[in-house]
């Protein structure tokens, strides 16, 4: 038995959990959804875009499972998705990007995991004005050896647990000497001591480059909290889009999955959203809980209906007819299969 905090989300949010949630429980895992509430919803309903009911609820399950948050404009917090991964320390933020032979894009073969350092950087809320005009700002990068350490092994280790061949490291060390220097440092002496992982350094820009180039020659890729914000947009464009790809924020002992698409006002209510990211995040959580038997299930029912392309959203197939409910339904058949 499991009991997982359910944060189902603003706009569209709603609407994919639904389906996320009817397809993990159809895959026969025990789990008991603890519903709560964060961003303009709780805003609307508690006058907190992070109530302390949510808070509450994920310090007593230490797992959550999130929808997509419209944060609140000019009050609350300036990202909630931040304030949780820092009250959390929920130190790794996994995406993984990979083709879909239903899906047709520019590349064949994809296979990029994205592993950013999540609770630092320039994301780490350090900025102020200069000026009583506020016609200067300043915003400060932390990077600490502690967080680039416990990052920089989370990737190695992912990519020896996930029989995967090769980690690299993205960077600016060329010129942001003190900051980057320090993080490419650490992944250089962490490599020695994963003998078995190839390791390779890029220079962030360059890496876009050639990401965009010739994607195949990435495997697992470690970077700090902005550019694995970029890089893992990046990657998804390779595969086919946002609505394709999961997210997972990992702690020591805590840990929340999501959709990393937005909440979509402009197609709320109208069963168009597509519901694969977020399902798919539903299976990498099964997976960290150890269900990953019922995970492993979840992602074939869920590869074989977006390849296949009839029961699926129009954005994944335009002479599709079907909806956020009916690809729910044709991936539960698919698990029953």
């Amino acid at each position: 038995m499991h009991t997982i905090t359910l944060i189902k989300g603003d706009g569209i949010g709603p609407s994919i959990m639904d389906e996320a949630v009817k397809v993990i429980n159809a895959s026969g895992v025990n789990i008991t959804w603890e519903e709560a509430f964060a961003g303009q919803s709780a805003f609307e309903k508690f006058g907190n875009p992070l109530p302390d009911e949510t808070m509450a609820s994920f310090d007593k399950n230490r797992i959550a499972f999130k929808g997509p948050l419209t944060t609140v404009v000019g009050t609350g917090f300036r990202s909630i998705n931040v304030a949780l991964r820092q009250k959390y320390e929920l130190y790794a933020n996994v995406r993984p990007a990979k083709s879909w032979p239903g899906i047709k894009t520019r590349f064949e073969d994809v296979d990029i995991v994205i592993v950013r350092e999540n609770t630092e950087g320039l994301y780490a809320g350090l900025e102020h004005y200069l000026t009583p005009k506020k016609d200067i700002a300043e915003s400060l990068a932390v990077v600490t050896r502690a967080a680039s350490q416990k990052i920089i092994d989370y990737a190695f280790q992912y990519a020896r647990d996930n029989q995967r061949k090769k980690v690299t490291v993205c960077h600016k060390a060329n010129i942001l000497k003190y900051t980057q220097g320090l993080f490419l440092d650490v992944a250089r002496e962490t490599a020695v001591r994963y003998p078995d992982i190839q390791f390779d350094e890029k220079i962030i820009d360059a890496a876009c480059m050639h990401m965009v180039m010739n994607p195949n020659q990435f495997d697992v890729v470690v970077c700090t909290n902005m550019f694995g914000d970029i890089l893992s947009d990046l990657t998804a464009g390779l595969v086919g889009g946002l609505g394709l790809i999961p997210g997972a924020n990992i702690g020591e002992d805590a840990a929340l999955f999501e959709a990393v698409h937005g909440s979509a006002p402009d197609i709320t209510g109208k069963n168009l959203a597509n519901p694969t990211a977020v399902i798919m995040a539903g299976a990498m959580m099964l997976t960290h809980i150890g269900e990953t038997e019922a995970a492993a299930r979840i992602v074939k029912a869920v590869e074989k209906v977006v390849n296949e392309g009839q029961w699926v959203t129009p954005d994944l197939n335009p002479n599709s007819k079907s909806g956020t409910i009916e690809m729910g339904d044709a991936i539960v058949a698919a698990l029953a299969e």
